[in-house]
C-alpha cells in the first residue's frame, strides 16, 4: 500500500483525532470484535465467508466483471452529438489504465465487487502537487476503510474516509475530493448498504445446507444416530464404544462397513433423511433467493430451469435495463461530481458503451443496418464501425431514397408515387419480417431434436422391414414365401394403427407440440396479443396428418419397389436400398421440410385466434426460384390459400408448378424457405 504514504505524511494519526473510545465504541468497532453478523441460521456469515457461497459469489462477480468488461469513455460535448475526449487526462485513466499495477477492467472490477459486497467501492486519487491534476486511481481495501460523515458548526455535511492499515503502520484521513467513491443503495445518500449485512440469513442458510451436504456425505451418506444400551455404562466403556464407533464407520472411506453389537446395544437413527428435509429444494430455493437480493435474472448465476429458448434473450435484456444499468448510472455520475471540476461538467461527461452485451444474432442486425443504410441515418462506415470492421473509401456518404421530399414541399408526380409505395412496402415487410427471423431461429433449435426422432424412425423401419424382408425374400428356395405374403406383411406394417405410425406418434407428438407452443408465444408477441394461445389440439391433428401422410407413403413406395422387381432376390435388393436410403437423407429431409412447414402452419393458427384477417407471403433464401418469386409480396385473407388445390404456378421455360393441396403458408416446395407474415396494417 505504498501509494497513501503520500497521505501518512499530509494527514497525521493525530489530525483525525479519535471517533469513539472503549466505553462508547462505534457499531462497526463491536461487529469488527464479534466477528460475526447476527443471523438465524447458526453459519457465521461476513464478507470473507459470503464469497464462499456460489450464488452470491456468482452474483458479484457477473455485474462486477459484465460493469468491467465494459468500454469506458470520457466524452466531449458539441453542438450536435458528442466525440471522445482523447486529449483529456481522464481518459486513459478511465479507458486505459488507473495506475502502472491495474488495468482500467481491474480496477473498476474492484471497486464494482467492494460496492456490492461491503456497501462502497472507495479508491484514492493521487494527484499532481502544483497542479491537481489526477495521475492515479488506486483502490482502498474495504475493510481498512470507513466512512465518516459529520455536520459542521455552519450546518453543512463533511465526508471523510479513514484508513488504517496496522499491519504497515498507515492510518490517513482522506477528504472527500481525494477520493472516488462508488456507494450502492443507501439510507443516508453517502453510504451505501452492505448486502452482505442485509442478507445474511439467505446467505447463512445457504451455507448451512453446503455444510450439511459436506457431512451428510462425510457421514456415508446417512443421518447421525444413537447407540443404546439396555443396562448403564462405565464413563470408560461409554468412551471406549464412542470411540470405537467412530473409528470404523467415521469418514466417506470407511462408509458401509459391518459393525458388530454386544451386549445388546442397538443402534437408532437420529436425524431427518435428505428427502424429507427437501434438501435440493431447499438449494435451489437459495439461489433464486440471492437473484432477488442482487436483481439479477436466476439465469446470470447458473439457474436455467425457468430459462427457455423464447424468454431468455429478454431476460439478457432485463438484465441490462435492470440489474447493471443502475451501476452504470452510479459510476457515470460519481466520474462526473467527483473526477471532473465543476467549470468541466458542461463540457464532459463519462459514458460505457453498452452496445457489445445488447447485440442481436446476425440476420437481425443485418436488417436494422439495411433499414438505417437505405433510409438515410447510417452510411457503410457507420455499419462498418458497428461491425469492428474498417472503413472504405467512399462509405461515408448517406443514401436518401429519391421520392422523399420534405414535408409541406408538396407530393411527388405518378411515377415517384409508385415508387414510393413499393419501397415504403418493402420496408414495412422488413420490419413484419422480424418475427420471421424468430420463427427460423426457433426451427434452428428443433431441427436436431427432429432430425433425431426421424432416425430413430428410419432404424426401427429398417429392423421391422428387415424381418419381413428375412422372411419372404431373402430365401428363394422356398417358394411359398411369396412377394405377395411380403406385401401383405408390409400392410399390417404400416396400417394406420400399426406398429410404425404408434412409433411416429409417439416421437413426434411432444416434439411438435413443444415446437408449436414456442411459435406461438412468439407469434402472439409479433401482433401484441396478450391472451394464452393453446395448440396443443391443433398440434395433435398436425401430428395425425404427417403420420397418415408418412406411412402411406413410405408403404407406397417399398411396395412399388418389391413387385416391380423381377425375383425375390431382386425385390430383397430394391427393399433393403430403399431402407439404408431413408436411414442416411431422410431424417434430415425431415427436419429441412417441418421447420419450414411447422412454424408457417402455428404461427397462421395463432394469428387466426388474434384476430389477423391479412397474411402476406415473403420470398426468403429463394433468389433463383421462380415459383417463389411469383409468391412474393403476395397478400391473402387468412383463410385463403395462396394457391388452390389442382392450381398451376408459372415458372421459366414453360414450366410449371401444380399445388397438391391447398397451399396457404410456405413452403411450396422442397428447399422452400419463405415465410407468412401477418398484415396488420398496411
Amino acid at each position: 500500500m505504498g501509494f497513501l504514504r503520500s497521505a501518512v505524511q499530509a494527514v497525521s494519526r493525530a489530525t483525525s483525532g479519535p471517533l469513539s473510545g472503549i466505553a462508547t465504541p462505534e457499531k462497526w468497532v463491536v461487529d469488527w470484535m464479534s466477528g460475526n453478523v447476527a443471523n438465524s441460521s447458526g453459519v457465521h456469515v461476513d464478507q470473507e465467508t459470503a464469497r464462499m457461497y456460489s450464488p452470491f459469489f456468482a452474483g458479484v462477480r457477473v455485474i462486477s466483471e459484465d460493469l468491467g468488461g465494459l468500454p469506458l469513455f470520457l466524452y466531449e460535448r458539441l453542438r450536435r452529438g458528442k466525440q471522445r475526449a482523447t486529449g483529456h487526462q481522464l481518459y486513459s485513466l478511465l479507458h486505459d489504465a488507473p495506475n502502472d499495477m491495474m488495468s482500467s477492467v481491474q480496477m473498476r472490477d474492484t471497486l464494482q465487487g467492494h460496492a456490492m459486497t461491503w456497501g462502497n467501492g472507495v479508491a484514492q486519487l493521487i494527484t499532481h502537487e502544483r497542479t491537481g491534476v489526477i495521475e492515479e486511481i488506486w483502490p482502498l481495501r474495504p475493510d481498512r476503510t470507513r466512512i465518516v460523515v459529520k455536520r459542521t458548526g455552519a450546518g453543512k455535511l463533511q465526508r471523510w474516509y479513514l484508513y488504517d492499515d496496522d499491519v504497515n503502520g498507515i492510518h490517513a484521513r482522506l477528504a472527500a475530493h481525494e477520493v472516488l467513491h462508488i456507494a450502492g443503495h443507501g439510507f443516508d445518500g453517502v453510504r451505501g448498504y452492505p448486502i452482505v449485512d442485509l442478507a445474511a440469513n439467505s446467505i447463512g442458510l445457504g451455507l448451512a445446507t453446503e455444510h450439511h451436504g459436506a457431512k451428510f456425505f462425510s457421514n456415508g451418506s446417512a443421518p447421525g444416530g444413537a447407540l443404546s444400551h439396555p443396562g448403564n455404562l462405565s464413563p470408560e466403556a461409554r468412551k471406549r464404544m464412542a470411540d470405537d464407533w467412530e473409528n470404523i464407520h467415521r469418514g466417506i472411506e470407511r462408509a458401509h462397513r459391518v459393525a458388530i453389537f454386544e451386549e445388546g446395544v442397538t443402534w437408532q437413527q437420529v436425524g431427518i433423511p435428505n428427502d424429507s428435509a427437501q434438501y435440493l429444494e431447499t438449494r435451489k430455493l437459495q439461489i433464486t433467493e440471492m437473484a432477488r437480493w442482487l436483481r439479477l435474472p436466476p439465469h446470470k448465476i447458473g439457474d436455467l430451469e425457468r430459462a427457455t429458448f423464447s424468454n431468455i434473450e429478454q431476460q439478457q435484456l432485463d438484465y441490462v435495463s435492470s440489474a447493471l444499468n443502475i451501476w452504470l448510472v452510479r459510476w457515470e455520475q460519481a466520474i462526473l461530481t467527483q473526477l471532473l471540476l465543476p467549470e468541466e461538467r458542461a463540457t464532459y461527461f463519462a459514458e460505457h458503451l453498452v452496445d457489445a452485451l445488447l447485440r442481436g444474432d446476425t440476420m437481425a442486425r443485418y436488417q436494422a443496418y439495411a433499414i438505417g443504410r437505405n433510409w438515410g441515418w447510417l452510411s457503410a462506415n457507420d455499419v462498418r464501425e458497428k461491425e469492428n470492421e474498417n472503413p472504405v473509401t467512399g462509405g461515408d456518404a448517406y443514401l436518401v431514397p429519391l421520392n422523399m421530399v420534405p414535408a409541406g414541399s408538396g407530393s411527388p408526380d405518378d411515377e415517384d408515387e409508385g415508387r414510393a409505395a413499393a419501397t415504403a412496402a418493402r420496408y414495412a415487410r422488413l420490419l413484419r419480417g422480424r418475427g420471421a427471423i424468430a420463427r427460423e431461429r426457433l426451427g434452428d433449435a428443433w431441427a436436431p431434436k427432429i432430425e433425431e426422432a426421424d432416425q430413430e424412425i428410419a432404424d426401427l423401419e429398417a429392423k421391422r422391414v428387415g424381418a419381413l424382408v428375412d422372411d419372404h425374400l431373402a430365401d428363394p428356395a422356398r417358394s411359398v414365401r411369396t412377394i405377395t405374403q411380403f406385401v401383405a406383411g408390409l400392410s399390417a406394417l404400416y396400417a394406420e394403427d400399426g406398429p410404425i405410425a404408434e412409433a411416429m406418434s409417439a416421437l413426434w407428438m411432444p416434439i411438435f407440440t413443444s415446437f408449436a407452443a414456442d411459435v406461438a408465444e412468439d407469434a402472439a408477441a409479433e401482433v401484441g396479443y396478450e391472451e394464452d394461445v393453446d395448440l396443443s389440439l391443433w398440434a395433435r391433428a398436425y401430428v395425425a396428418a404427417h403420420v397418415a401422410y408418412r406411412v402411406a407413403t413410405s408403404f407406397g413406395q417399398l411396395r412399388k419397389q418389391a413387385e416391380q422387381a423381377g425375383t425375390t432376390e431382386d425385390a430383397a435388393t430394391a427393399v433393403v436400398e430403399r431402407l439404408v436410403k431413408w436411414q442416411a437423407e431422410r431424417p434430415e429431409q425431415t427436419a429441412r421440410w417441418e421447420t419450414a412447414q411447422l412454424p408457417n402452419a402455428a404461427a397462421r393458427e395463432t394469428w387466426k385466434d388474434a384476430g389477423v384477417k391479412t397474411v402476406q407471403w415473403v420470398a426468403r433464401g429463394s433468389e433463383n426460384c421462380p415459383y417463389c418469386k411469383r409468391l412474393d409480396g403476395a397478400k391473402r385473407e387468412i383463410e385463403t390459400p395462396f394457391i388452390a388445390k389442382g392450381e398451376e404456378l408459372d415458372g421459366n421455360d414453360g414450366e410449371s408448378l401444380k399445388a397438391k393441396r391447398n397451399t396457404f403458408h410456405p413452403p411450396v416446395h422442397a428447399g422452400c424457405l419463405c415465410q407468412v407474415v401477418p398484415v396488420v396494417s398496411d
